[in-house]
């Protein structure tokens, strides 16, 4: 892979499986009976919003904080968050009997910083991006000597994230398309490297929001680059990708075999088709799967397709606003 980074192999996402078994839930993959008659193929749920902080993040970061020698974990970890990542850590290393600080921009909702608090990490609400919770972050690995472990850009975030990918060939072996939610790469790039390793034909597409997609603008630009945040229902795919990324930008441009944009209505509709239809509650960074099959995205389906529901900690106003069908549901979080 250019840029130095090697491929990531099938045995680092079968070590990071056995590095993390009984700290996370083998999630389950269930036929969704209404798409896969709509998509007229199998269509596959991973129910990767049953995990036990409502989101895949615990994956990676459990990997992450089990790879620290003890004196890492007696320093402290530190890491920027839009949420699920920092939710994920903060329960990863009280487990560890580690401490956890999570930065994270004005923009985060607050029912996922009330979670990181009730687990008992230290928060720092930093400006209005990533970027700038970021920069808080360095200044505590400078400063304070804590040990960051990054939402996405990391070796082990990437492979425990892609143990959700081996699960899914397991479940689905006949797997020929794979949606995935796609932000700063973590998950996007360890399931498409997961998938690969077991089934190099299938085809794995991220699926982004049109608001601040950073991954989507850096791949079509050829490096990383900065966009702007903008509040969107798939909060969680917001923040940049960082432009020192040494890892998830180079491993998307190689495995991806295409990206999506999804607008807000495209993704509230993903989400009412969640209840409505599946009977589950998603975010709507969860919910993009439903979404791009929904618009008639996905193009070239010759074979079953899994979806990934990523997370569930979505507001419960919110929730229900988006399935009332308001037009404007994130109003009231706006300032």
């Amino acid at each position: 892979m250019a840029g130095g980074m090697p491929v990531m192999e099938l045995d680092t996402f079968l070590a990071a499986r056995q590095r993390i078994a009984g700290r996370v839930l083998r999630t389950p993959l269930v036929l969704s009976a209404s798409l896969s008659e709509r998509c007229g193929l199998p269509v596959g749920m991973k129910l990767e919003h049953h995990q036990t902080t409502g989101s895949f993040k615990l994956r990676g970061a459990a990997n992450a904080v089990l790879s620290l020698s003890p004196k890492e974990r007696a320093r402290g970890v530190v890491a920027a968050s839009t949420g699920n990542h920092g939710r994920a850590l903060a329960h990863a290393a009280k487990a560890e009997g580690s401490s956890a600080t999570i930065c994270m921009s004005q923009l985060v909702p607050e029912n996922k910083l009330s979670e990181i608090r009730r687990l008992g990490a230290n928060v720092r609400i930093v400006g209005r991006s990533q970027d700038e919770a970021q920069q808080e972050v360095d200044r505590l690995v400078s400063e304070e000597g804590l040990v960051m472990v990054p939402p996405f850009d990391h070796p082990a975030i990437v492979a425990g994230q892609g143990t959700l990918g081996l699960e899914i060939v397991e479940d689905m072996p006949e797997v020929s398309t794979v949606l995935v939610p796609l932000s700063g790469g973590g998950l996007a790039a360890g399931v498409a490297a997961a998938v690969k390793a077991r089934r190099p034909k299938a085809r794995v597409i991220g699926l982004t929001m049109e608001r601040g997609a950073a991954m989507k603008a850096s791949l079509d630009a050829g490096r990383p680059v900065q966009v702007e945040e903008e509040a969107s229902l798939a909060d969680s795919l917001g923040g940049g990708i960082g432009l020192d990324n040494r890892v998830t930008f180079a491993m998307c441009r190689d495995l991806l075999d295409d990206v999506v944009l999804l607008s807000e209505e495209e993704i509230a509709a993903g989400i009412r088709h969640a209840y409505e239809q599946e009977r589950e509650i998603v975010e709507g960074a969860g919910a993009v799967g439903f979404a791009a099959l929904l618009a008639g995205k996905i193009r070239n389906i010759n074979g079953p397709v899994a979806v990934i529901l990523s997370g569930r900690n979505i507001d419960m106003g919110l929730h229900r606003r988006v399935i009332n069908g308001e037009t404007d549901p994130l109003r009231e979080g706006r300032t």
